[in-house]
């Protein structure tokens, strides 16, 4: 049995499988008149590179700058929300981290099915967490493919 050793100084985080809600997401996001840019949008700074899955643009009328958004859409299926919930933040905080270097005209949303705000994200710890870590978050109700809410 032989093991091989990488070495690299560069990481790239491929593009991971989409999560079951994507699809919803997205054309939730065009519903609302969203434009989409980008599917994936890739981060890439210095030697890191990483994909977040949608990238959009809103147009609005000539005298209001456009405004443009990167989404990170998590299904959140595991047995375990909080689990789920912390890697979310976790690669949340990384891509909002990078996007202020490379894209800060962009800004980051979590997008999440609108049935974990009453089973999970209304919670005061998962609250407090949401407050304090500046989350921003976009609620969307899977069946009809439409967005519930912005959070941010």
């Amino acid at each position: 049995m032989s093991i091989t050793l990488l070495l690299s100084n560069s990481y790239t985080v491929g593009r991971a499988k989409r999560d079951t809600i994507h699809e919803a997401v997205k054309n939730a996001l065009i519903k609302d008149g969203w434009t989409i840019t980008d599917d994936p949008y890739r981060i890439e700074y210095e030697e890191v590179k990483l994909y977040a899955d949608l990238a959009a643009e809103r147009p609005f009328a000539a005298e209001r700058a456009g405004q443009k958004i990167v989404v990170e859409v998590k299904s959140f299926l595991n047995l375990s929300p909080i689990h789920d919930f912390e890697m979310a933040l976790g690669q949340y905080n990384v891509y909002r981290e990078l996007l202020t270097l490379v894209a800060p005209e962009r800004k980051l949303y979590l997008a999440v099915s609108h049935l974990l705000e009453d089973n999970f994200l209304s919670g005061k710890a998962i609250q407090l967490i949401i407050h304090q870590q500046k989350l921003s978050l976009v609620l969307i109700n899977i069946a009809d493919e439409e967005i519930n809410k912005w959070i941010s």
